[in-house]
């Protein structure tokens, strides 16, 4: 990889011409290269996409270049770009055997309305390219990997007026907020970060951001944002080795100071959206933790999606850096001191996941809803809508007591499912399940009259008027049904497989 100088970007129109006229967009590398070697390079394994591109078409050429970092001739190149602008603005470089090969990583990402983008980083540093991830220099800007497109679907994407990328990295998360917001800013600790975000915005096609360099929340002072999205440096190390992973503070705290301090710089309504790893110490509850780190202004939502005991995450780590690969000895003495590290910080395993913060009304009142929860299953991508309902739920449950509760006309959500399970042959089921096929894809146990009444939810009846014909068919007292279901529905309601009917006209 090279951290040389990096690329100008006045002529980068004239180069995603050519490279959108050459086809090398996500959908024409697929269909160029066919599903089993696109999915080989997505495991840094080159051969397939080598013999599929042994012809001389511009988009062979160009997939050479910069998906395998391998020399073309000077010819091949001018065929499919502008190869003296190329060279003189540094996205190529001219060898002495008259060879040309790349200076950056540019690949082809599609945009979540199939927009064409390109996402530049250094060379080797993007997951499924030529060099695959390890081996890091300090410094080196990475390109488009799991993390960030887990980011990009779980943020919510409306209309605003001002975000903020904090670690811009690559910019990946500055393109997507370009498309959706007035104004954005992208910061990093990390100069030539900012010199890759301006890339790829430009060679997207997208608006300029506002680059600011430095740490955390200083670059952009008092200035308060509608979005704040961060992929942040949450790797929980020893020292602060590399830049794009290693936050520098002590254990959880990068992650735990950027939640903090979150607070302060949202508008009123605003979103904040971070992936984090926490440390699971001994004696205390995760979520307890990471809890005590919301600001009070907001509410959360916090998914864990992983645990690690220290072990395992230490040896993904000393892998990804490439560590695995150097002298044992020095490999063991690394792998020493994150365990050290570890055990003075009482930590038995580490978790990751995303924390949601949005700044409302009623947390500044001290009525806050924070949810904590685990949740390790597959969910529908992209969640951003799920994560703005989960939110909407909690505003309603806040303001509905058990009595407006039973006033209320709900609606089953989309695509739940009932399965019963139980011995075959069994007349009655042991018990019910519903399962959501979107968004989370929760699944949760229903007794007899929960399954009965979320089947019968279509908006028509208020909730006390379906209770009371449950009662009368299965012969309970109705007073007594109302008083012990309002807990369950408020369930179903928060892990959204109910809806309340907005405006509906409530009946008691």
């Amino acid at each position: 990889m090279s951290t040389t100088s990096l690329p100008a970007s006045a002529r980068t129109p004239r180069l995603r011409e050519a490279l959108l006229a050459a086809d090398f967009t996500a959908d024409g590398l697929l269909e160029r290269l066919g599903a089993p070697a696109y999915a080989a390079l997505a495991r840094s394994e080159t051969v397939p996409a080598l013999r599929a591109t042994r012809g001389d078409s511009p988009l062979d050429t160009l997939v050479r270049l910069f998906l395998l970092q391998r020399p073309v001739p000077a010819a091949a190149a001018a065929l499919a770009l502008p190869l003296e602008e190329s060279v003189e603005d540094g996205w190529l470089v001219r060898g002495a055997d008259d060879l040309i090969r790349a200076a950056v990583d540019v690949r082809p990402y599609s945009g979540p309305e199939g927009q064409d983008w390109f996402i530049v980083s250094d060379l080797g540093c993007a997951v499924g390219g030529a060099g695959g991830i390890g081996s890091h220099e300090e410094g080196v800007v990475l390109g488009v990997g799991g993390a960030s497109t887990t980011l990009a679907g779980i943020t919510v994407r409306r209309p605003v007026g001002s975000a903020l990328d904090l670690g811009t990295g690559s910019g990946i998360q500055a393109l997507h907020a370009a498309q959706h917001a007035n104004r954005v800013t992208a910061t990093d600790v990390n100069p030539r970060a900012l010199e890759f975000t301006r890339l790829t915005l430009a060679l997207s096609g997208a608006a300029p951001a506002d680059l600011r360099e430095g740490s955390l929340f200083e670059p952009v002072g008092d200035l308060t944002y509608d979005l704040i999205v961060s992929n942040p440096p949450f790797v929980i190390s020893p020292g602060a080795r590399l830049t794009y992973r290693d936050g520098g503070m002590g254990g959880d705290d990068l992650c735990r100071t950027l939640v903090e301090q979150a607070g302060a710089r949202l508008n009123e309504g605003g979103y904040a959206q971070f992936l984090a790893n926490w440390q699971h110490v001994e004696g205390e509850e995760w979520q307890d933790r990471v809890r005590s780190w919301v600001p009070r202004s907001c509410d959360a939502w916090i998914v864990q999606r992983e645990v690690q005991d220290v072990t395992r995450y230490t040896e993904l780590w000393l892998r990804d850096s490439g560590d695995h690969r150097a002298d044992p000895a020095e490999y063991t003495e690394r792998y020493e001191a994150w365990l050290d590290e570890f055990e003075a910080r009482s930590t038995k395993a580490v978790g990751f996941g995303w924390i949601t913060l949005r700044k409302s009304a009623a947390a500044a009142a001290g009525n806050p809803s924070v949810v904590a929860e685990e949740w390790p299953h597959s969910v529908e991508q992209p969640l951003g809508p799920a994560v703005e309902a989960h939110f909407a739920r909690q505003d309603y449950l806040r303001e509905h007591d058990d009595a407006a509760l039973l006033g209320t006309h709900f609606t089953l959500a989309e695509e739940v499912v009932q399965e019963q399970v139980g011995l075959p042959g069994a007349e009655d089921p042991e018990h019910v399940v519903l399962r959501q096929h979107r968004g989370m894809r929760r699944a949760t146990k229903v007794d007899s009259v929960g399954a009965g009444f979320a089947g019968v939810c279509d908006g028509s009846l208020p909730a006390g008027r379906i209770l009371d014909a449950i009662a009368q068919l299965t012969a309970e007292d109705p007073v007594l049904l109302r008083d012990r279901t309002p807990q369950a529905i408020r369930l179903l309601v928060e892990e959204g497989f109910l809806e309340p009917v907005r405006g509906g006209a409530p009946e008691r």
